[in-house]
């Protein structure tokens, strides 16, 4: 059985990704390193579901702790609208150093999962990871998954997070809100 070190955003997102590699013969490891995550409450809550959800299905998990506030926003601020191909690309050149450091025979994410990621963006920027760093790029489109695997996670309780991960994600969330709320400013005041 190969083993592939898995970029993992969340147990949510982990569940059907695992359950495909692992009918493939694959063995993932699920690797954490998520510095996109904010507030740290958010990153806290993905990251102990994760935690938990990891030895119950017997996967082995390492956690690469990273609240990276301050280096993330260095990294997206200067062009906020194309941030998701900085972050993409900040998360999985670690995963793929950290693949060819230690050993493994490919590295995937659990991002291909969402159909709410920038799909081909993500592949390329992985692909263009593991030939800077030597390692395999294990490309699946989990994206069939993503229906089921949160439905399972619902079933198991799981944290499920309603955004991104970033700031600018959980302002785009609540854009249309945050509209009605600035045009009646008199309802807000005091």
């Amino acid at each position: 059985m190969s083993k592939t070190l898995m970029h993992t955003c969340c147990a949510p997102c982990s569940v059907s990704c695992i359950e495909l590699l692992r009918s493939q013969g694959v063995e993932p490891v699920a690797y954490w390193f998520n510095p996109n995550i904010h507030p740290y409450q958010e990153y806290k809550a993905r990251r102990d579901t994760l935690m938990a959800y990891a030895p119950s299905i017997d996967v082995e998990l390492i956690v690469q702790e990273d609240y990276g506030l301050r280096g993330f926003c260095r990294t997206v601020c200067d062009d906020i609208d194309r941030r998701c191909g900085k972050c993409y690309e900040m998360r999985l050149a670690q995963t793929a150093l950290y693949a060819a450091q230690h050993g493994y025979d490919s590295f995937t994410s659990t991002l291909l999962v969402s159909p709410y990621q920038q799909h081909e963006l993500l592949a390329e920027t992985a692909r263009r990871m593991g030939e800077r760093y030597g390692v395999e790029f294990l490309y699946r489109d989990f994206r069939p998954g993503f229906r089921a695997g949160q439905a399972r996670a619902r079933e198991l309780g799981f944290y499920m997070q309603k955004y991104c991960g970033c700031v600018f994600s959980e302002e785009e969330r609540y854009a249309k809100q945050i509209q009605r709320d600035m045009s009646q400013p008199e309802k807000h005041i005091g």
